[in-house]
């Protein structure tokens, strides 16, 4: 009986835990990343002439950050930690391959929605 060695893959799991009002990421800055919230709260705000606005809240289960995987533009608002949060990291990398066994349909349709949306958000 011939012994084999067999080399199981490992799936390891990137996990960030921010402090209430630490920044996860700024408006403005590259996104390699994007995130699901395991547990807690994280606010989406945007800097305007008056100041920032609050677009929204991310709680558990949600997910931000995403539109920049699809097209490598410079992140739209900042995220920014309203309780201490546990974030599972998703990265560019996964993400693309992921995508790669998408349909290209699919993968042409996520590129009009995010444009589109960058479109409409850089109007307000």
């Amino acid at each position: 009986m011939r012994s084999t060695n067999v080399e199981k893959q490992t799936r390891i799991i990137e996990r960030r835990v921010v402090n209430p009002g630490q920044y996860v990421f700024r408006e403005g800055e590259p996104g390699d990343r994007a995130y699901l919230v395991q547990e807690g709260k994280v606010e989406i705000i945007k800097r305007t002439p008056n100041g920032e606005k609050l677009l929204g809240d991310v709680g558990r289960g949600g997910i931000f950050g995403e539109m920049a995987l699809i097209d490598n533009q410079p992140r739209m608002a900042s995220a920014r930690a309203v309780e201490q949060t546990t974030l599972v990291v998703v990265t560019h990398e996964q993400f693309e391959k992921k995508l790669k066994d998408a349909d290209p349909f699919i993968r042409g349709l996520l590129n009009i929605f995010v444009r589109n949306i960058r479109q409409m958000a850089s109007r307000t």
